[in-house]
């Protein structure tokens, strides 16, 4: 007899004699790893990534060289060297959208014409659609409380309907990548309606995309029952997808789609493994975070403009007493930048406006205050290398709340805005592909004398 759900996912006194078992046998003294010169996590002891490979995508700038000294400064991000704020700047003059253009650039290098950005909506419009009876098929059929398992699944079966699943030849693989940034947005919305019908028992909505439509209105379409939104509410979900699509090759998802890609397997492979690197609480997650944290102090605290009691509940954050026990105030501090994330500077500029539109001026004026705050408790309580400010997730979480975005919904539209990103990287080591990454680890384990089953006891 097959085994029901609860008993599968089990985990039985057995397996936790095993997890004790494993544990014992695979702790690695941390002396070690000084000793052997080994780079913990691919950084320096200050954190700097170790450099790895060699991009022309995406430029991380958070110090200068003054007087041959490593000076912080103001955080800057470049999008195939043009400076993230001009571009932010250039669409959102013309009151239109920009996320399609992003995408084009990074995956092509140049910034289109108006023709060629015609061209590039049309081919994502027409992709913009599932195959036949998918989302009953692997949708509707297996709804799951994680979206992001969902949106792994759904691009890995994808390939099943592809007849060049293997073909890596540039075109096919541009065929997949624009496929695949046109579907994220459905398959996303789609597997959290499927969550909330059948897990929630909430009515279901599927509504068709219409072409002629952003993506971030179409997402905002797709969610939402009446689909209705405000063009205010469009475009900061908008630019809140250009700040997410790209960050550099060294960040954990785009690094696994380098790896992955150099291996010579299919697309769908690499995005499915770029997606389960994203899925991480480490990685892809912190802006829930940060939402939880600032919904927890909004609870303890009876007046919200007490700078004191702001302090306090930071200070206990760092000490381990306050939300989640972690020791960590999330939303700040950035392995790359230190005085500024220019992501959330920018994000930062629009927020009030959402916030006046949705009249939420108090939370608002709360999370400010925390942005302001927490570098000063930071700095009282912790030994640190770098400066410390707000990231792009102190305030992207923030977005999402305010326009109703479900929670279950935060990391997958990360997805949708990075694999545009994840494409780019995908091309560029695709055409500049040498020998397989394959890293090297120091083996530390003593040799040992074999014994035979019997003499084992």
């Amino acid at each position: 007899m097959a085994a029901s759900s609860s008993e599968y996912s089990r985990v039985t006194p057995e397996l936790e004699a095993l997890a004790q078992i494993c544990r014992a046998n695979n702790q690695i003294n941390k002396d070690d790893y000084a000793r052997f010169e080994v780079k913990r996590g691919l950084r320096d002891l200050d954190g700097t990534g170790v450099r790895a490979g060699l991009t022309e995508i995406s430029e991380i700038v958070s110090f200068k060289n003054e007087d041959g000294q490593k000076v912080p400064c103001e955080g800057e991000l470049y999008y195939r060297g043009y400076p993230v704020e001009e571009l932010a700047g250039g669409f959102i003059k013309d009151s239109r959208f920009g996320f399609e253009e992003t995408a084009y650039l990074l995956m092509f290098g140049q910034l289109p014409t108006k023709a060629q950005l015609r061209d590039f909506n049309a081919q994502l419009a027409f992709y913009r659609s599932l195959p036949t009876n998918f989302v009953r098929d692997v949708i509707l059929k297996a709804p799951s409380q994680d979206m992001m398992n969902t949106l792994a699944r759904c691009v890995l079966t994808m390939a099943s309907y592809d007849e060049h699943t293997d073909d890596t030849s540039l075109a096919n693989v541009i065929r997949q990548c624009i496929d695949l940034i046109a579907i994220f947005p459905l398959i996303s919305v789609y597997a959290y309606q499927a969550y909330n019908h059948y897990k929630n028992g909430c009515s279901l909505y599927i509504h068709a995309p219409r072409p002629e439509l952003s993506t971030a209105e179409n997402i905002l379409s797709l969610l939402r029952p009446d689909e209705k939104y405000t063009p205010l509410e469009a475009h900061i979900l908008d630019l809140c997808l250009v700040l997410h699509a790209e960050h550099g090759g060294g960040n954990n998802s785009t690094f696994t789609t380098h790896v992955v890609t150099s291996s010579g397997t299919d697309t769908y492979s690499c995005m499915a493994a770029a997606l389960a690197s994203l899925k991480g609480p480490r990685h892809g997650g912190a802006n829930i975070k940060v939402v939880q944290m600032l919904d927890d102090m909004q609870f303890s605290l009876p007046d919200w403009s007490d700078e004191d009691a702001i302090r306090d509940y930071l200070a206990g954050c760092l000490e381990g007493e306050r939300f989640d026990h972690s020791g960590l105030i999330y939303g700040m501090g950035h392995a790359v930048y230190s005085i500024s994330d220019p992501r959330a500077k920018l994000l930062k500029s629009f927020v009030g406006q959402l916030a006046e539109e949705k009249g939420m001026q108090k939370e608002f004026k709360l999370y400010s205050a925390v942005e302001r705050l927490a570098p000063q408790v930071i700095a009282e309580k912790r030994k640190i290398y770098k400066g410390v400010s707000a990231n792009v997730d102190f305030y992207s979480g923030f977005v999402y709340r305010m326009l109703g975005l479900p929670v279950e919904l935060y990391t997958p539209i990360f997805a949708v805005a990075r694999v545009a990103g994840w494409s780019a990287h995908r091309m560029e080591e695709l055409i500049n592909m040498g020998k397989i990454i394959r890293p090297a680890y120091i083996a530390v384990q003593p040799h040992r004398d074999y014994k035979s089953l019997a003499e084992r006891g």
